[in-house]
């Protein structure tokens, strides 16, 4: 049975402080650091292992699959990054404090631009050091794939192929993947993985250093997928809306 695991980085100094963070590349704080390691620790008590690992280009995303390579002591298996994997890039509203934004134009507007399927955030000029295309990590990355804004649906387009063409090889040769990305990125794998409609997948979260694990058929269609917990055994969340829970 092919077998999944996806797991949003630890919480960064962003997420703590709650600003819009996106493609800025922001580190872990101390409780994120901690829940990494968390992670590595319910992955070796349910006895989960995986012989292949994805990540983004972000450091939040490297160093927690780094912490949990070294304290599996897997330091060694094969990781493949790429920029596809990245946080939904919020255009102009990152760096910026939620609350900031929040002032200057109303919760309605800004759970739009937060939480909306389609909805882009206002975007950045391509003279704007927080575009892509001004950053060396970025210089392999075709001029017309980066973005000065994204919709979850724009995340969604540039997650798939990525998914298709590397990810799901591995699953068809019995290798089980550990992919380390991000709330957005992982949340439109799980929208493609579960059948969710772009009407409920506002409404839904992946939280931070949280092992995922989905049990696939040899078609790698979802059969179950449940969370580790501290403590508990694992079960099955409903396959409508498996994989998440309420922003």
């Amino acid at each position: 049975m092919p077998r999944l695991i996806l797991l949003r980085h630890g919480q960064s100094v962003w997420n703590r402080d709650a600003i819009f963070t996106g493609w800025t590349d922001v580190d872990l704080c101390d409780n994120g650091l901690a829940e990494a390691k968390q992670a590595a620790d319910l992955l070796k008590a349910h006895n989960i292992k995986f012989d292949q690992c994805f990540t983004s280009y972000l450091k939040r995303s490297i160093h927690t699959l780094w912490i949990v390579l070294d304290a599996l002591d897997l330091t060694w298996l094969p990781v493949r990054r790429s920029w596809r994997l990245n946080e939904r890039h919020y255009g102009a509203l990152q760096g910026r404090k939620k609350e900031t934004v929040l002032a200057e134009v109303g919760e309605e507007q800004l759970q739009r631009w937060r939480r909306s399927y389609s909805i882009r955030p206002p975007a950045l000029e391509e003279t704007d050091a927080r575009f892509p295309g001004n950053q060396p990590k970025y210089a392999g990355v075709p001029h017309r794939h980066l973005p000065l804004t994204e919709s979850l649906e724009d995340t969604v387009d540039r997650v798939l192929p990525y998914w298709q063409e590397r990810v799901e090889p591995v699953l068809m040769a019995g290798r089980t993947p550990l992919i380390s990305a991000h709330g957005n990125s992982l949340r439109g794998l799980v929208k493609y993985l579960d059948g969710i409609s772009d009407e409920d997948i506002p409404h839904l979260e992946i939280p931070t250093g949280k092992p995922l694990i989905y049990e696939l058929d040899q078609g790698l269609r979802p059969i179950r997928s449940f969370y580790l917990e501290d403590g508990k055994e694992p079960h099955a969340l409903p396959r409508a809306k498996a994989a998440v829970t309420s922003a």
